[in-house]
């Protein structure tokens, strides 16, 4: 049996497996005791990726079929400040999974161009989670979050899904929202205004908020970046959701 090494993002935890993507990811979401029952993302890690920052040769020999013959689902290699420890050029796939244990493969490619489509919402995954409007697209976005001259605050890397505004993105006061199920929407809409009305580049909308939002909610895909290095993995639209990945669509939705 080979031996898997998965970057996880809910929770945030670099771990060592004999299951493949498929089947960690049915395990990590309802099969252990560990975790609450609920939806995962994890990304594929390089298995020949070594750094002096993880014990990770320790981890592999402990990383072995149970008595029984069982493979081993998890061996944890380290829990904190994983995803900016961990190259873009180590990461391979990023598997979305449903509550109940469905997994949807995303493949790593390269950033695509910004296009200034209006305001934008972003949920940050690593190493902060907050919920973030801003009046920039996402690479631009990237830049700004982790350029130390234009923040106090500046952050060593960034992993963040671009959400849906739908007509809040050009009209956050009158726009529809009625398929967006944020919480607090009056609250949304003023922090849009905010930023439209004075060119800021960010504004916090949740500084606490649940990374283990609705799958449709996603808009142009996810973005894992370290450094001048920036993945992007884009999310299929409904359509083909619908024909190629109808179970995990409809997963999603629950």
């Amino acid at each position: 049996m080979s031996t898997h090494l998965y970057l996880s993002l809910v929770p945030e935890a670099f771990i060592a497996s004999m299951l493949d993507p498929e089947a960690f990811g049915a395990y990590y979401a309802c099969g252990t005791m560990k975790k609450a029952h609920g939806q995962a993302m994890f990304v594929e890690v390089d298995p020949a990726f070594r750094s002096r920052d993880f014990r990770i040769a320790e981890a592999l020999e402990r990383c072995k079929p149970h008595e029984d013959g069982r493979p081993k689902s998890s061996v944890y290699i380290a829990v904190y400040r994983v995803a900016e420890r961990i190259p873009v050029s180590a990461l391979g796939a990023l598997h979305l999974t449903t509550s109940d244990g469905r997994v949807l493969a995303l493949e790593k490619r390269e950033a695509p161009e910004d296009v200034d489509e209006g305001l934008r919402l972003y949920q940050e995954l690593s190493p902060t989670r907050p919920l973030v409007a801003s009046t920039k697209p996402p690479m631009a976005f990237y830049r700004h979050m982790t350029d130390a001259s234009a923040n106090l605050f500046a952050l060593p890397a960034l992993h963040f899904a671009d959400l849906r505004l739908d007509s809040l993105a050009t009209d956050p006061e009158s726009g529809g929202c009625d398929d967006l199920p944020y919480a607090n929407m009056d609250h949304l809409r003023q922090c849009l205004s905010d930023i439209r009305a004075t060119g800021a580049a960010t504004k916090i909308v949740d500084r606490n908020h649940s990374v283990a939002f609705p799958y449709r909610l996603v808009r142009s895909g996810f973005y894992f970046g370290n450094g001048a290095a920036v993945a992007h993995y884009a999310m299929p639209g409904r359509e083909a959701l619908l024909e190629k990945h109808y179970d995990w669509w409809r997963s999603s939705q629950v």
